[in-house]
């Protein structure tokens, strides 16, 4: 039973939104599927931490949501800035239920335990943010993280934490957030958003205790991440 990551699928089987017109994601949706089909067996569980479909809604993500149930293993998906079709928890929930796609949960304000892993995080925010409604927006998302990570130490484990947006870069932090995986004691984290030539900034490797480590689909070639503690 191990535990894989990758952010960022940018699935759109029912959306005219190609994503092939980028370096790097060509038939991305074929090596998406041959990659994981090759390491990611039944027992094994996948987390895609955000920018999970392009559809504008739960009704137009049908598609994607029946490609990524059909692959093997269990998977956790969590919000991303393009998940437009995300809504509350409760209408999602029913959603996955209501088209038996039972190989998918949602992480938001809560947590899952895999073996010794207690899976948390949240989406997170932009280093810069000055306006009033996005320092509000990085307050909530720190508040989503704590909340994530006290659910991760209920359930036993060691939590480690998945983020949308980076948390740091070679050159900035975003503080609200990477206070809290201090705070926590984080040992692990990893993070996506970050294609093409802005991975030049991304900063993977140690500082503070932590280990970062970016996990977009392209930077990762469409190959499923093992995670390791």
């Amino acid at each position: 039973m191990s535990l894989f990551v990758i952010a960022d699928t940018h699935l759109s089987l029912s959306t005219d939104k190609p994503m092939d017109i980028f370096d790097g994601w060509s038939d991305y949706q074929q090596r998406l599927e041959k990659n994981w089909r090759a390491v990611v067996g039944e027992d094994d569980t996948v987390v895609i931490p955000g920018d999970v479909s392009w559809a504008m809604s739960l009704s137009q993500a049908v598609e994607d949501f029946r490609f990524l149930n059909s692959l093997p293993g269990k998977k956790i998906i969590m919000k991303g800035n393009h998940d437009y079709w995300w809504t509350t928890m409760r209408k999602m929930e029913n959603f996955l239920k209501e088209n038996e796609f039972d190989t998918i949960s949602i992480l938001h304000n809560n947590a899952y335990r895999v073996g010794d892993i207690a899976v948390c995080g949240s989406r997170g925010w932009f280093f810069d943010a000055e306006e009033e409604t996005d320092k509000k927006v990085i307050l909530r998302e720190a508040g989503r993280l704590r909340a994530s990570i006290e659910a991760a130490l209920k359930l036993g484990g060691e939590p480690v934490v998945f983020l949308h947006y980076p948390p740091v870069s070679q050159t900035q932090v975003c503080g609200e957030i990477y206070d809290v995986l201090v705070e926590y004691g984080i040992r692990h984290c990893y993070y996506g958003h970050l294609h093409s030539y802005s991975t030049r900034t991304a900063f993977t490797g140690e500082k503070d205790g932590i280990k970062f480590s970016l996990i977009s689909g392209d930077y990762l070639e469409f190959l499923p991440r093992l995670v390791m503690v």
